[in-house]
């Protein structure tokens, strides 16, 4: 069986959703700060009319910050209801994987802290570390991000 991803980056490291739960993506824009909103919040920008929530994937990830680039981008997300952006550095592709191909991650990386990642796909020489975006934000934050 095969899965299709949307494989973007954070640093040197590549990530990979199901392309089913991204509803698109988006160059950088202008995001408006959200008074104390959780450190990760980004702020909102507005999509096509409508006010969308903006995380930093990086921060929520608690990985090193890096400025923006050309490349940075917001991954549009289908999250129960909502739609929220996350900022990456860059989008590298779509990819099909055959399920041989993607492992379990191991027990020393599968704490509650780390449930949101499904697993990890060897493609070629590189990793990809699978993400469910619905599990990288807990049920208070996903709650929080719908009244901003």
């Amino acid at each position: 069986m095969e899965q299709q991803l949307v494989v973007f980056d954070l640093g040197s490291e590549h990530f990979g959703v199901d392309i089913g739960a991204v509803d698109g993506i988006i160059k950088m824009q202008e995001i408006t700060k959200v008074p104390k909103a959780p450190r990760f919040v980004e702020g909102v920008t507005n999509l096509r009319g409508s006010v969308l929530p903006v995380i930093d994937l990086r921060r929520r990830l608690n990985l090193d910050m890096v400025e923006n680039t050309n490349e940075t981008r917001i991954v549009v997300i289908n999250m129960e209801h909502a739609k929220i952006g996350m900022i990456v550095d860059a989008v590298s592709e779509v990819l099909t994987v055959q399920e041989d191909v993607i492992e379990p991650p191991p027990p020393m990386v599968s704490t509650i802290e780390t449930s949101f990642i499904t697993g990890i796909a060897k493609v070629d020489s590189r990793l990809v570390i699978l993400l469910d975006l619905a599990k990288v934000l807990s049920m208070e934050e996903k709650s929080a991000l719908q009244v901003i």
